[in-house]
């Protein structure tokens, strides 16, 4: 499910506390005297702009659809880092309880489905305030294990080729070794989660920004959980920056990461080293690390907002979803002047089906029959057949509509 069998090795199964200081996760922020910060500060800066400016481009509603997919989107991403390639159309399709008839496609669609819901659980402001806490990290692993097929929740020894199951929520109970790092004793953890929470939630927004970076690697130092702490780290910084700039969804950083995941990896075990020298900060590990991650993450984040923000330009995504319109009129597979529809709705977010025939200057059974098609087509959605019309971005069409959001299904 999460990290790979190979970087989890059990040792021991009491949990005890070591007694390691506290002081071996310093520092926890890139500091205020450090060089680097004014440079990271006027990144945090820029992407807050972006994100807010890219979130006025398009009406509510027709958002409010964009972010439907790139939770999918988001899914396959950090599904691909923890090699696991799920498609976002097998995604949909599992949202939907069709499921592969492949045991192992199977699994790994529940998986994306968990996945799914807990983000969804996230977007809809259940984790608000909550993310960086002891408790709010255990309800998103305990919310997406407990949602995993039973074959996913296991981790081998493999030295011994002893199994251990993951308990959803529990904390590790287990010594552990993650490639190289050794992170602290079972029963260190939750006096480092203290400290964890007490200085990543009680930041201001510029703070909490910059701090994203740190949070995600540190708690993937302190490794919390026996398997699942990549995922968790990467909800919990999706969750902080939600928060912090109200992204609505509409973006999210695991795209970035994945596409330059050699980078991403370099990066955090750059991270787990101590500080070279006096210049390299105050605390055990190293400030200069961990303030490259910082700017290589917050850089992550502005490409991607950068990269949405030219998707979903309003001429330009009119242009393609018309063009695709046009097409499947000529090919017979949707009634005459179903983009005017969708055209209408890109502009105004919603659209009355009362509205429909005199938009189209048709009688209300043509008005039908061109709604329905479209609903049918999964590109238009409503909550009742006398609810407004709203947008809809399946993924099947992702490559027509949202090119280079994702690789072409296979």
């Amino acid at each position: 499910m999460g990290d790979s069998d190979a970087d989890i090795k059990p040792d021991i199964s009491a949990d005890t506390d070591r007694g390691e200081s506290l002081g071996l996760i310093e520092p926890l922020v890139v500091q205020e005297g450090s060089p680097h910060r004014s440079g990271l500060s006027d990144l945090a800066v820029e992407i807050a702009a972006r994100s807010a400016g890219f979130q006025r481009s398009l009406p509510s509603d027709v958002m409010k659809a964009l972010a439907d997919l790139v939770r999918a989107m988001n899914c396959y991403y950090s599904n691909l880092i923890e090699g696991h390639d799920t498609h976002p159309v097998d995604i949909e399709r599992a949202l939907k309880n069709d499921y592969s008839a492949d045991p192992q496609k199977r699994d790994l669609q529940l998986e994306a489905k968990a996945h799914i819901t807990v983000q969804q659980w996230i977007d809809g402001g259940d984790l608000k305030g909550r993310a960086v806490t002891k408790e709010g990290l255990c309800e998103v692993h305990r919310r997406f294990c407990e949602l995993l097929p039973d074959d996913l929740l296991w981790v081998q020894e493999p030295d011994t080729g002893e199994r251990f199951r993951v308990v959803p929520g529990q904390l590790r109970q287990r010594d552990v070794k993650v490639g190289r790092h050794i992170p602290i004793s079972p029963g260190a953890v939750p006096r480092f989660l203290e400290r964890f929470e007490s200085v990543y939630g009680k930041l201001g927004k510029t703070g909490t920004i910059l701090a994203a970076a740190a949070a995600h690697h540190r708690l993937l130092w302190i490794h919390p959980f026996l398997d699942g702490n990549g995922r968790v780290a990467r909800l919990m910084s999706y969750a902080m920056l939600l928060d912090t700039l109200d992204t609505e969804g509409v973006w999210s950083i695991a795209r970035g990461l994945a596409r330059d995941e050699s980078a991403y990896k370099h990066h955090l075990l750059a991270c787990d080293r101590e500080r070279r020298n006096d210049l390299d900060g105050r605390g055990h590990l190293s400030e200069e690390a961990l303030a490259q991650f910082t700017e290589f993450f917050l850089k992550t984040c502005i490409d991607q907002v950068d990269f949405m923000e030219g998707l979903v330009k309003p001429e330009r995504l009119r242009g393609r979803i018309l063009v695709w319109a046009e097409e499947e009129i000529r090919a017979d597979k949707l009634p005459p002047k179903s983009g005017n529809v969708l055209e209408a709705i890109l502009y105004r977010g919603e659209l009355p089906r009362g509205d429909v025939a005199s938009l189209l200057g048709t009688s209300d059974r043509q008005a039908r029959r061109v709604t329905s098609a479209l609903v049918d087509r999964e590109v238009l959605v409503s909550e009742s057949s006398r609810a407004p019309l709203h947008l809809a971005f399946p993924a099947k069409l992702a490559s027509r509509w949202m090119p280079g959001l994702f690789p072409e299904h296979r």
